[in-house]
């Protein structure tokens, strides 16, 4: 079976869209069309339900997509490994290393190591998505990231390998002129059920960070009042910084502007790291690439 015709399969039923997955496949909408019926054709079976524009999977739609792509991955996977047998062979590493990391990682923490891998591999096309931690890590288990290099989630998911690289403190932040900064000033620390007390500006609720830092208050009883939200925290750090509320931020970016504050019996952190789906075979670029984050760990001081 033509494997074009399952991915136009995946895609379509990825985005509920011919001509998105038209654009995703770099061809046509009507050769996705036509991939799509022949595909039915073969199947003796239709996959997609179309009423107007809506489209919609059929029951053997539903049944056939996680062995679909279950199928292609494995077919991408033995191209893999046939690419690396032969750059083995040439002595040197090829191809692209498809990975997904968050900004702030991007930013802070990931260089050194892209500066040496591009250095030591330079016939190796680095495709980096920049997206949320949580999206890479969802996009590590369906198989559309070879790696993820995220903040890991407080709870890791058995279904992936989590391998953590840089443990990463965090802090409440607030500006220097914010009541909550000024009675820590005065009194050396504040209670979390302070904290309560005034707005937070935090990533989304479904974001590990959030996670920790609304776990650290239920376990006083207590509830967050979000005024904000954004997952850059960049952002959030201007935000803080010009008194808009208070917000926790890697201990490390906390500088003039945004102060930690010290909050009895709370010490917050969370752990960056690396993921991969085990079942999947991976590249020796990617090999390469757990290699240099792991010796760049072990010697990362930037905590």
């Amino acid at each position: 079976m033509d494997s074009s015709l399952w991915r136009a399969f995946v895609e379509v039923a990825r985005y509920a869209s011919f001509s998105q997955a038209a654009d995703a496949l770099h061809i046509t909408q009507p050769a996705v069309s036509k991939r799509i019926s022949q595909l039915e054709a073969h199947l003796d079976a239709p996959l997609f339900d179309r009423v107007g524009r809506h489209i919609s999977l059929t029951e053997t739609g539903h049944a056939l997509l996680p062995r679909a792509r279950d199928w292609l991955h494995e077919l991408d996977d033995m191209h893999r490994q046939a690419r690396d047998v032969a750059a083995t062979a040439q002595e040197s590493l090829s191809g692209t290393l498809l990975l997904g990391t968050s900004h702030h990682i991007g930013l802070h923490r990931l260089p050194p190591t892209l500066r040496a891998f591009s250095r030591a591999h330079p016939k190796v096309r680095l495709d980096i998505r920049f997206i949320d931690s949580e999206q890479a890590y969802e996009a590590v288990r369906s198989g559309d990231l070879e790696l993820g290099i995220v903040t890991l989630p407080p709870t890791p998911d058995p279904r992936l390998h989590n391998e953590v690289i840089w443990p990463d403190p965090l802090s409440v932040v607030a500006a220097p002129t914010h009541p909550l900064a000024i009675k820590a000033a005065r009194k050396g620390s504040i209670a979390a059920a302070d904290l309560a007390l005034y707005e937070a500006i935090l990533p989304a609720s479904n974001t590990f960070t959030r996670q920790i830092t609304e776990a650290m208050l239920a376990r006083e009883g207590l509830q967050l009042q979000v005024s904000l939200e954004t997952n850059y925290l960049e952002t959030l750090k201007m935000m803080t910084s010009v008194g808009l509320g208070w917000s926790v931020l890697p201990t490390n970016l906390c500088d003039a502007d945004v102060v930690a504050i010290p909050v009895k019996k709370v010490a917050l952190a969370r752990e960056l790291g690396v993921v991969y789906h085990p079942k999947r075979a991976l590249s020796r670029a990617a090999l390469a690439m757990l290699t240099l984050l792991r010796e760049h760990a072990s010697g990362d001081d930037s905590q």
